[in-house]
């Protein structure tokens, strides 16, 4: 393989660096000829061979060629080989000639974007407008910038621009179905794929999409289909391997997802869904102290990863973590909102430790679980501390929500509620922002308000999260109908969604739909899912 620093090249790469020298045959090449090789480059681009690309292009350099003739699409070459470093390099070391500065600045911005600075991509992006409006492909990385920096409205808008202008785009057609995917379920995402597909049908982030989507639904031979598909047109790609392992471990064969996960190697490590089926595999497997250290991992990644952290008290339980258990979860327990099970485990633990008292108090809400209404997340400090950052930066979230916490826990919920409007209209196309507006309305008892707020987040990003707020609203609103058919309408876009399964079995239990409650429960049953469990 040729790279920027290597001497080395194959067979492909030699019939590259022929082709370009013939095509310009001299110091100048004219202006067709530039045309064709820029087209030939990224025609190879196209097919993910971005190392021929690089190589026509430095040895067109070599012959005479203007650098900045072709800096642009150079540098779209190197930031598809990852070379991150060379890229950058290559695309800020001069100006981009005359027709080609709007690809040379998008580029430096999916460059700012891939290494997490959303300004400097922004800055990049507007530039590129200013050189092409009509670009697809421009509107596409806009459409992933927006919803990197949670303007998930504006990353739909974005997206719809990006079909518009190409509606045979496969890049626009993927991101949309993954927006579609968000906004509306997942059936509703498959033809956004597949039309993707006809256009490009090899396209690897294409394909794992389409079979990520697949295996969500449950349809897990199609799902093997793509992802064999995948495997054939992109050998290295980790991606299928991953697919399996998920589908092995939810088919209960821990060896072999352990198997086929361990073939994905470092590709995943950092990602919070691998990290918890790597645990949950190294449990079932009895491997406790891994399983222990990948939870734990996650739960130091997200604080607030309830089911990361329920996993991790269950590991150190099963390692006979006593005193890790009581210093680390004794605060989740004394939540209203602590499950049974953690109040069971915590109280066990502090019996073993000798403190009676706390052992008995636990245990005894354990065995008399109580509903309950929604509660705030613990705040680490008081409002003392956190409001000079608040004062400072209020429309954002990673100041705000920590203040918002604060608040509520020492029981000033209108200033709450200021505090969290305020976040919802200066982020109106963030969807969280919206359901934390509505969150703190359900603590002050405005079901009515709360509802109106739900509605708008879910109009933008309708997941699980929504579905359980909604659900409740409408039900403390009265209109049990309605939150029936809302979550049966969810449980058809994503019929794998066990937790439309629980809300619909709690409300027809014992009413006049025996025959629907016998149908979720056998569907409940069949995934090891305690019928009622909330």
């Amino acid at each position: 393989m040729i790279s920027s620093s290597s001497t080395t090249f194959s067979i492909k790469a030699a019939a590259a660096l022929s082709l370009a020298i013939l095509a310009l045959a001299g110091p100048a090449a004219g202006a067709s000829r530039l045309e064709d090789l820029r087209a030939r480059a990224q025609a190879a681009i196209d097919r993910r061979d971005a190392v021929s690309a690089e190589v026509m292009l430095r040895a067109a350099i070599r012959v005479g060629t203007s650098e900045d003739a072709l800096r642009a699409h150079l540098g779209e070459a190197l930031l598809a080989e990852g070379d991150r470093t060379e890229a950058r390099k290559v695309l800020e070391g001069g100006a981009f000639a005359p027709g080609t500065e709007a690809l040379g600045w998008r580029v430096r911005g999916q460059l700012a974007l891939a290494s997490g600075d959303l300004r400097g991509a922004a800055n990049a992006f507007d530039a590129a407008l200013r050189a092409n409006p009509r670009d697809s492909d421009l509107w596409v990385a806009i459409a992933a910038l927006r919803f990197s920096g949670g303007e998930q409205l504006q990353s739909i808008e974005a997206a719809d621009r990006a079909v518009a202008l190409d509606p045979k785009n496969a890049r626009a057609l993927a991101f949309r179905g993954l927006l579609i995917r968000e906004q509306y379920g997942l059936a509703a995402a498959l033809p956004w794929f597949e039309a993707g597909l006809k256009v490009r049908p090899d396209d690897p982030a294409l394909l794992g999409e389409y079979a990520a989507t697949l295996g969500d639904m449950g349809d897990y031979r199609a799902m093997l289909i793509v992802c064999r598909k995948l495997a054939q047109v992109d050998p290295k790609n980790p991606r299928p391997a991953f697919l399996q392992a998920v589908l092995a471990a939810r088919a209960g064969q821990t060896d072999l997802a352990r198997t086929i996960l361990q073939r994905t190697g470092t590709a995943f490590r950092d990602m919070p869904a691998a990290i918890l089926l790597t645990g949950v595999l190294e449990y079932r497997a009895g491997n406790i102290n891994v399983a222990v250290e990948q939870f734990d991992r996650l739960v130091r990644m997200q604080p607030d990863n309830l089911e990361a952290r329920q996993m991790l008290l269950r590991a150190l339980a099963r390692q006979g973590s006593d005193p890790l258990i009581t210093a680390r979860f004794d605060g989740d327990a004394a939540q209203p909102w602590a499950a049974p099970y953690t109040l069971q485990l915590v109280g066990q633990s502090w019996r073993r430790m000798g403190n009676k008292t706390r052992a008995e108090d636990l245990l005894s809400r354990a065995a008399r679980p109580q509903a309950h209404g929604p509660a705030p997340l613990s705040a680490e400090f008081g409002t003392g501390v956190l409001a000079a950052a608040y004062g400072d930066a209020p429309n954002q979230a990673g100041t705000a929500v920590p203040y918002i916490r604060a608040l509520l826990k020492e029981g000033r919920k209108d200033e709450a509620q200021a505090a969290a409007d305020r976040l919802r209209d200066a982020n109106p196309g963030a969807a969280e922002a919206h359901l934390l507006a509505g969150d703190v309305r359900t603590l002050r008892g405005d079901a009515a308000g709360a509802l109106a707020d739900y509605q708008n987040g879910a109009a933008i990003r309708f997941n699980e999260p929504v579905l359980r707020r909604m659900d409740a609203a409408l039900r403390a609103l009265g209109r049990t109908r309605d939150a029936d058919a809302m979550t049966s309408r969810y449980l058809a876009q994503n019929p794998q969604s066990v937790a439309a399964m629980k809300l619909l079995a709690a409300s027809w239990v014992g009413g006049p739909r025996s025959d629907a409650y016998a149908a979720v429960s056998r569907a409940l049953a069949a995934r090891g899912q305690p019928l009622l469990a909330q």
